[in-house]
């Protein structure tokens, strides 16, 4: 396997870091941030941007970002708010391990840190009600949805194999503070189970915004904010749309991409 040696320079401070066969650097057009990523496994997509965008952090709070995967969703959320530190928890090695190396190309070693673990096992991981915030971009598809990757990598990353919707709020609702916020991009198809199992695990909906391809098109994700312990009160935002002709950005996705 070959891999080649990359020295970055930034705010008086140098790092290197091992940059591997089929890996590659992209540029988040945040901050002058870049995260690695490798082709031939799962990369990051439109969804973890839409919910770095659509997810609220105060100055001062705690995050936890649960299937952190290569660490997107707690860079690009360093990059946007004044959250005090982020916690991104991934249980594929591999995976970690980039975002690992992504935190300290960018000099982030104090702002972000990356725990390999099972979201199943959170709760044990981290102590309870610790986190102001817990954002998640969990895997959509169940049973026969979808066809299923026979890479293992980008198969635990789309369906439920290694943990299910009901893991995610479970572990969530045990690791958020009184009151505090949960952010999940999902599937418009699974909506009505979605709500109905926040609400069991005592998550409150508050806050939900559907996202279309074109304006002519049908939803093709949804966006959901819940609290711990909130009470009963939902609001539906106007909808997102990402483009507005063939391959152009509706300015708002220009916007949360930071273009």
């Amino acid at each position: 396997m070959s891999e080649k040696e990359i020295t970055r320079s930034r705010e008086n401070a140098e790092t290197k870091i091992i940059i591997h066969e089929n890996e590659r650097l992209d540029e988040l057009h945040r901050n002058g941030y870049f995260i690695i990523q490798d082709k031939d496994r799962f990369c990051f997509g439109m969804d973890a941007v839409l919910l770095s965008g659509f997810a609220r952090v105060k100055e001062g709070e705690t995050v936890l970002d649960l299937g952190t995967g290569t660490g997107i969703l707690p860079i690009l959320l360093e990059a946007k708010t004044k959250g005090a530190h982020f916690t991104g928890l991934e249980i594929q090695p591999e995976s970690a391990d980039m975002a690992l190396r992504s935190v300290a190309y960018n000099h982030l070693e104090e702002k972000i840190s990356i725990v390999t673990g099972d979201i199943k096992e959170a709760s044990g991981i981290f102590k309870k009600s610790s986190f102001d915030v817990i954002t998640t971009n969990p895997p959509y598809m169940i049973g026969q949805h979808g066809l299923v990757n026979p890479d293992d990598a980008k198969a635990m990353a789309r369906h439920e194999i290694m943990c299910t919707l009901d893991d995610v709020l479970r572990e969530s609702a045990g690791l958020l503070k009184p009151q505090g916020r949960f952010y999940m991009v999902h599937r418009p198809f699974r909506l009505a189970e979605i709500l109905s199992k926040m609400i069991s695990f005592r998550i409150e909906p508050k806050r939900m915004q559907l996202v279309y391809p074109f304006v002519d098109k049908e939803p093709n994700m949804v966006l959901i904010e819940g609290m711990r312990g909130g009470k009963p009160r939902m609001t539906v935002e106007k909808p997102l749309i990402v483009y507005k002709e063939q391959g152009v950005y509706t300015d708002e996705i220009y916007g949360i991409y930071g273009y």
